[in-house]
């Protein structure tokens, strides 16, 4: 029995071995160095074993001679000026300042990530890059190389995990989510050249020399709101983009290095100069 089980007694839902089949047909191979976006409400049925049974489906499909990657954002220790659901009035910014806890790593949670990615940063072998808000973890054979030293400024960019995985010519996998939620794509952001690119200013609290700060950084482009448009494009333009389903989830597996070059050149074709960084 798998997800294509439905009768009158019982709901459709996916075992461990489901999803290990699935990610395999869907180009998750050992091996493979692949950043996943995921999205547990969009597999459309019961999960034995939650978002537990995601990430060792996930690992399983892999190995540990691969690679596996998952934004840990903790985007909730940032500057509040910057942020927009809901913003706080400006009297309120400094409090905020002075008492947020400072990123720790083994221990500062996700937010706005979802279920799986929390999940994924506890398990043993992960590590944890250290930017206290734009974090990524890895596991597998280049967790190592993939998580480490981090920049403060242009979180996503080259010095990242995702420049990392690039280095690798490694894989993406959108899982249940759309090209909106595609971070390989600010790597293309950061590349490309574009009339109107701004940076974005931001902070954080950490640890520095063993004392909690507050550290300030910058982005030097940070837009995302034309990212479904570049991905609709990109797909139908190549055919470097594999999509199955897994239950009722879209996956789209895709080579990052196809997609990022493709962007920096999309990028610079369809920018118009007026193109300020996202206010999301």
């Amino acid at each position: 029995m798998g997800f294509d089980t439905m009768t009158s007694t019982n709901i459709p839902f996916l075992t461990t071995e489901d999803l290990i089949d699935g990610f395999r047909q869907a180009g998750l191979f050992a091996g493979q160095t692949v950043i996943v976006h995921t999205s547990m409400k969009a597999f459309g049925c019961y999960l034995i074993g939650g978002e537990q049974a995601v990430v060792d489906a996930l690992m399983a499909a892999l190995t540990p001679q691969g690679t596996l990657v998952m934004p840990t954002h903790s985007a909730d220790n940032s500057d509040p000026s910057t942020w927009r659901k809901p913003p706080l009035p400006p009297e309120q910014w400094d409090l905020i300042r002075q008492h947020m806890p400072p990123y720790r790593p083994e221990s500062t949670p996700t937010n706005r990530m979802g279920r799986i990615n929390e999940c994924f940063r506890s398990y043993p072998g992960v590590l944890r890059s250290a930017h206290p808000a734009f974090s990524l973890a890895a596991w597998g054979q280049h967790a190592a190389f993939v998580s480490a030293n981090q920049a403060l400024d242009n979180s996503v960019a080259e010095q990242s995990p995702i420049g990392r995985i690039y280095d690798l010519d490694g894989w993406v996998c959108l899982m249940g989510v759309g090209h909106d939620h595609n971070t390989s794509l600010h790597l293309a952001d950061y590349r490309a050249r574009w009339l109107g690119k701004m940076p974005e200013y931001n902070g954080s609290a950490m640890w520095v020399d063993g004392k909690r700060q507050w550290v300030t950084y910058y982005d030097e482009s940070v837009v995302a709101e034309d990212f479904e448009m570049l991905g609709s494009d990109f797909e139908a333009e190549t055919d470097a983009v594999k999509i199955t389903m897994v239950g009722a989830a879209v996956l789209r597996v895709m080579r990052q290095r196809v997609l990022v070059d493709y962007a920096v050149r999309w990028m610079e074709a369809h920018r118009p100069a007026s193109l300020r960084r996202s206010q999301a």
